[in-house]
């Protein structure tokens, strides 16, 4: 995809102005955990994003070509989001941020998250990101026939 505005020519400070505001990830994550729907995202997400936030963010996304959708057969209203290849490649740069976080920081972890650590306890990084990975492409193939 062609970038026809950035700050500089840097790669970091380019991905800044992509995907690093404080909920673009967050949606990211989201979309990885299943959570695939505007309301699924609103109700579940524990950091409380804001409608108004979220729809902002899918929005962008969607224009760059990390997520897309699809509108749910059932109720014509509802979008389910999915992330696009390019979106599923942010996988190992999340989990990194998380890795990162979890080595130099003391926090009170959430459920889902010591539930992950637990499952993923003997597994090596590489074995996790393929896993997560491979996993959110079934379920996009399973859910989205693609």
């Amino acid at each position: 995809m062609k970038l026809t505005k950035n700050r500089s020519g840097c790669p970091l400070s380019t991905s800044l102005d992509i995907i690093g505001d404080k909920w673009s990830l967050i949606v990211v994550r989201d979309l990885f955990l299943g959570r695939d729907t505007f309301s699924k995202i609103m109700t579940e997400n524990p950091e409380n994003i804001a409608s108004n936030i979220l729809s902002d963010r899918l929005k962008k996304m969607k224009d760059k070509g990390i997520l897309d959708y699809r509108i749910c057969p059932v109720d014509k209203k509802v979008k389910s989001y999915y992330l696009t290849d390019l979106g599923i490649d942010l996988y190992p740069t999340m989990y990194e941020l998380m890795h990162w976080t979890l080595k130099h920081f003391e926090f009170e972890l959430h459920p889902l998250t010591k539930s992950w650590l637990t499952e993923n306890k003997d597994n090596t990084d590489t074995e996790i990101i393929a896993n997560a990975m491979q996993s959110y492409k079934s379920h996009r193939k399973e859910v989205h026939g693609f």
